[in-house]
């Protein structure tokens, strides 16, 4: 991987869908030539998927905040996260907590709710921050 295909990936993690013709001038290449290394980095499978960033505002989502939990996880508790339209990220991590849970709620009320379900899951111990404006 050289630095023009480092571009390439910096321009696509803006803007996935961007034509060919405009990612080839944005890193100095033809758009053919820009295709042809996207299609690299996927075969070798630098890039895994092209996705979509929802507005959760724009869904009525406004509070975002990340939860700390002390879970036993199991599978069942792992799909039941990603089944779940409110939870956006989650990922099991070393050390204390077990998990790290980003949602968006429709205000307190969901994070309440959210928390609650949480519990009944078998979470013995939460901690929540609310995100005030996100950096990245």
């Amino acid at each position: 991987m050289d630095t023009v295909d480092r571009e390439i990936l910096s321009v696509l993690k803006d803007d996935a869908r961007i034509p060919w013709q405009m990612l080839g001038e944005r890193v100095g290449l033809s758009a053919n030539a820009a295709a042809d290394r996207v299609r690299r980095l996927i075969r070798r499978k630098i890039i895994s998927r092209f996705t979509v960033t929802v507005d959760q505002r724009r869904l009525g989502r406004s509070l975002s905040a990340i939860i700390d939990a002390r879970i036993a996880t199991t599978p069942k508790f792992d799909d039941a996260l990603r089944k779940r339209d409110d939870v956006v990220w989650a990922a099991h991590v070393t050390g204390v907590p077990d998990v790290k849970i980003l949602v968006a709620c429709e205000g307190t009320d969901g994070l309440d709710q959210f928390l609650q379900w949480l519990h009944k899951q078998g979470a013995t111990d939460t901690r929540t921050d609310v995100v005030l404006r996100p950096i990245v």
